[in-house]
C-alpha cells in the first residue's frame, strides 16, 4: 500500500564534501608524519702505498666459531670446558703449526648467527694465551 501517492521518493546521494575534506586531512597527516632522510656521502680520497708487499707472512691461527657453538682451529675441531682450555689449545695448536717462538695473528670467522659470548670466549682465550694481535674475518658483499 502506498499511503504516499503524490510524492517521489528521492534518490540516495553521497555528499562527496564531508568525503573531500577527511581525505584531506588524511593527506596533511601523512605529509608530516612522513620522515625524508637524505642520503649523504663523505667525498674523500685514500692515500696510496708505494710499499712493497710483506715477504714473509706472519702465522695465522684460524678461529671459526659457528651459529651451532661448535669451534675449530686451524680446521680441527676443539671442544673445551672453560677460557683456559681453549687458550691451551689454541697453544698447542700454534705449537703444532710451527709458529717458530712467534706470536701468531688469530683470525676470528664466526657466523653471523653465533652468539656474541662465543666470540668473547676466543677474544678471552687469545689474551689468556698471550696472542696480541687478533682480527676478524669479514665476507664482502656481491656487486650491486
Amino acid at each position: 500500500m502506498n499511503f504516499r501517492k503524490g510524492r517521489h521518493r528521492e534518490d540516495p546521494e553521497i555528499n562527496l564534501i564531508p568525503f573531500i575534506d577527511v581525505l584531506l586531512v588524511i593527506l596533511i597527516f601523512l605529509m608530516v608524519s612522513t620522515t625524508y632522510s637524505k642520503f649523504t656521502e663523505l667525498q674523500i680520497t685514500l692515500p696510496t702505498a708505494d710499499a712493497q708487499k710483506a715477504t714473509d707472512k706472519p702465522f695465522e691461527l684460524n678461529v671459526t666459531v659457528d651459529a651451532k657453538g661448535n669451534y675449530t682451529i686451524n680446521g680441527d675441531p676443539v671442544s673445551f670446558h672453560d677460557v683456559a682450555g681453549f687458550a691451551q689449545a689454541m697453544k698447542n695448536a700454534a705449537d703444532k703449526g710451527g709458529a717458530g717462538g712467534k706470536s701468531p695473528v688469530v683470525i676470528v670467522n664466526a657466523d653471523q648467527f653465533a652468539m656474541h659470548q662465543m666470540v668473547i670466549n676466543v677474544m678471552e682465550a687469545a689474551r689468556i694465551a698471550g696472542y696480541e694481535k687478533l682480527t676478524f674475518a669479514a665476507q664482502t658483499s656481491a656487486a650491486k
